[in-house]
């Protein structure tokens, strides 16, 4: 019997070949597509207050539709919940506390590179709107056995290029280097005079994994300009950064179904632009030319005075956004947001799953509470992820609630083993 279910998973292999995504994605056994499949349903039959009868009758219809064809379709209504659940269980996210007012565009039917750009397009203006960014993710095709859908190689919609000179110079981000290389060499016209701040087109693959490069639209991007109240030298320096984050290279996997292109967004804490965007050695590297418009740089002699210059450059941050009318928080508030999700959790029965080296912020870190609150990531599904090989492999249904039997403890830890140590099996 066993051998019958190795073979037939075998047989359903959602992705066959090679490529980028065959490599990112999880290696799910028929098993584990049921058994994700049945804990999923549950739960959103638990959530929507549903029968047990309709419960059965749903998950008799998907359990067909698994060994039939590998593959079910999820109603809007439970790919509406799910996608919620994977924000509230994703263990790198600071600002869970509203997952329940999640926009979720189900775009399903849009298949077209050119067509899910366009609606890109779309998701990025209505994310924006007058400044007072919203919640949305988009959710794109799902794998279906031997098929890959479209997804977005971006790991971000709007990204600055990064430009290395031959004398080692970089000029923009250092991250996007490989990045700007690619889409140059695909056909990209570049600037004739490279900035520090020219956004990149989105890279999206087909199915057959070939690259296509679309340019966002002038307007689509609201760029904020960073500007110091007390130091008006730092605005001399011509930097600024996009209004609104869209992360649109991970993985959305709900009920044993991934979904590769589900592009979602937040809004902006200031220690992820003044902290680590701006400041980060392998990104901008600008703290000392930062410093040295506050006339705050010493050398060697004081290296604190890299601790007065973050503060200062979040305090810019947090300035330009509020000027400009334009969501953000500081990693204060954001702290205490998390604190309030953590109590929320707990009163509804749920063990909090979080990664401290994730949602600790970069910035007066201890002074925030979350740095003294002991935190486990369960890797429960739904979530998101970027790759089996780095955060998918453990991935897998986990009830969490503070009345789970040690044997059912113990059967996903071996079974976790069982993943971390056959990651590509």
């Amino acid at each position: 019997m066993l051998g019958f279910w190795r073979t037939h998973a075998a047989r359903r292999d959602h992705v066959q070949g090679a490529g980028p995504l065959a490599h990112r994605l999880r290696r799910l056994s028929l098993l584990d597509r049921l058994d994700e499949a049945h804990a999923f349903l549950k739960l959103f039959a638990h959530a929507q207050g549903g029968t047990r009868s309709s419960f059965q009758k749903r998950w008799a219809e998907v359990r067909r539709a698994l060994i039939k064809d590998g593959h079910y379709d999820h109603t809007p209504e439970e790919l509406a919940y799910g996608a919620k659940v994977a924000w509230r269980n994703h263990a790198r996210c600071i600002g869970r506390l509203y997952w329940d007012s999640l926009i979720v565009r189900d775009r399903r039917h849009v298949t077209d590179p050119a067509a899910i750009f366009g609606d890109l397009c779309d998701h990025l203006e209505q994310a924006t709107g007058d400044g007072r960014i919203r919640s949305i993710i988009s959710v794109y095709p799902p794998v279906r056995p031997g098929v890959r859908p479209t997804y977005i190689e971006s790991p971000q919609l709007v990204r600055y290029a990064g430009y290395l000179a031959k004398d080692g110079h970089v000029i923009g981000d250092r991250k996007a280097i490989e990045a700007t290389r690619i889409a140059h060499s695909l056909g990209w016209a570049q600037p004739e005079q490279p900035g520090p701040f020219d956004i990149l087109p989105v890279m999206l693959r087909d199915g057959d994994e070939r690259r296509h490069l679309f340019e966002l639209p002038a307007g689509a991007v609201r760029e904020v300009p960073i500007s110091h109240p007390d130091h008006p030298a730092l605005a001399e320096l011509g930097l600024r950064w996009y209004a609104v984050p869209v992360v649109s290279d991970m993985i959305l996997t709900i009920g044993g179904i991934e979904y590769p292109c589900a592009p979602f967004n937040g809004f902006y804490m200031c220690t992820e632009i003044g902290s680590r965007n701006l400041a980060d050695r392998g990104r901008y590297n600008l703290l000392p030319e930062i410093a040295r418009s506050f006339g705050l740089y010493a050398g060697p002699s004081d290296a604190l005075w890299q601790d007065t210059t973050l503060t200062e450059i979040n305090r810019a941050v947090l300035h330009s956004f509020k000027a400009a009318g334009v969501s953000m928080i500081d990693h204060h508030g954001a702290s205490d947001q998390f604190m309030q999700f953590h109590a929320r959790e707990s009163a509804a029965g749920r063990r909090l799953s979080a990664d401290w080296a994730w949602l600790v912020p970069p910035q007066a870190s201890s002074a925030c509470e979350v740095f003294h609150l002991d935190m486990e990531d369960l890797h429960t599904v739904p979530n998101f992820y970027r790759s089996r090989a780095s955060d998918g492999a453990r991935l897998m249904p986990h009830n969490g609630n503070k009345d789970r039997s040690r044997l059912s403890k113990a059967i996903d830890d071996v079974r976790r083993w069982a993943r971390l140590r056959h990651p590509h099996a």
